[in-house]
């Protein structure tokens, strides 16, 4: 991430990163938190006997420890692939209740993933923000957790309105912040609920889509 950053001249306190679907929100050159909401090992712990229920893998990020994962799998080596982070093997239940965790996410093929979706108990959506980021990655944040909130609270802490922001997203993890940007962006490699609420479709990512948008509506304005 860094790397790409400072590729990108951004890595001041005036620049900002949401991560994990927007659960912290920190300034670059220092980290300072200016936003967090996030699960607990509690939640963890019992998302992981949901998997087992379910039958699928299980992985989630924690403040202290990183990627974690009881089980050695595929789809958690991609995403430490994708994150530049390493795996570490450990059996949730020896999580603290209180310990701080980012995102847990249930992973899986594509078909094996959405007939656990269809498993879930549905009090989980109560309890939790439940996002699919990908065909084989479903993300349970915390119920106060969304890149609409995020955003939302970064354009708070910046003095701006909805109507000031710009988003631009391709899948269901960015609904929310589509929706609340005054400008909702969905690229053209976009899924199809995602361009049915944006305010503009630009181009695929293969095609420079965010460089169409910035220079669109912004540097030419």
């Amino acid at each position: 991430m860094m790397g790409a950053l400072a590729e990108l001249d951004m890595i001041s306190d005036e620049h900002f990163v949401l991560s994990y679907n927007a659960s912290v929100i920190q300034t670059v050159k220092t980290e300072q938190i200016i936003h967090s909401k996030v699960l607990t090992g509690k939640d963890a712990k019992q998302l992981a006997l949901i998997a087992q229920q379910v039958g699928t893998f299980i992985h989630a990020f924690s403040h202290q420890k990183g990627l974690i994962t009881p089980e050695h799998n595929e789809f958690t080596d991609h995403e430490a692939e994708i994150n530049q982070q390493k795996i570490t093997l450990l059996d949730f239940e020896t999580l603290d209740d209180d310990e701080k965790i980012l995102k847990v996410m249930l992973v899986a093929a594509p078909e094996k993933l959405t007939t656990a979706a269809n498993k879930l108990p549905i009090e989980l959506y109560e309890q939790f923000c439940i996002l699919q980021s990908t065909p084989y990655f479903l993300e349970f944040l915390n119920s106060n957790s969304n890149k609409g909130i995020g955003v939302s609270a970064l354009a708070k802490y910046l003095g701006l309105s909805a109507e000031e922001v710009i988003c631009i997203g391709d899948a269901g993890n960015d609904f929310q912040m589509i929706q609340y940007a005054g400008l909702g962006v969905a690229m053209g490699n976009a899924t199809v609920d995602i361009k049915a609420i944006a305010d503009h479709v630009t181009l695929t990512n293969d095609q420079h889509g965010v460089a169409e948008v910035i220079n669109e509506f912004v540097l030419s304005r």
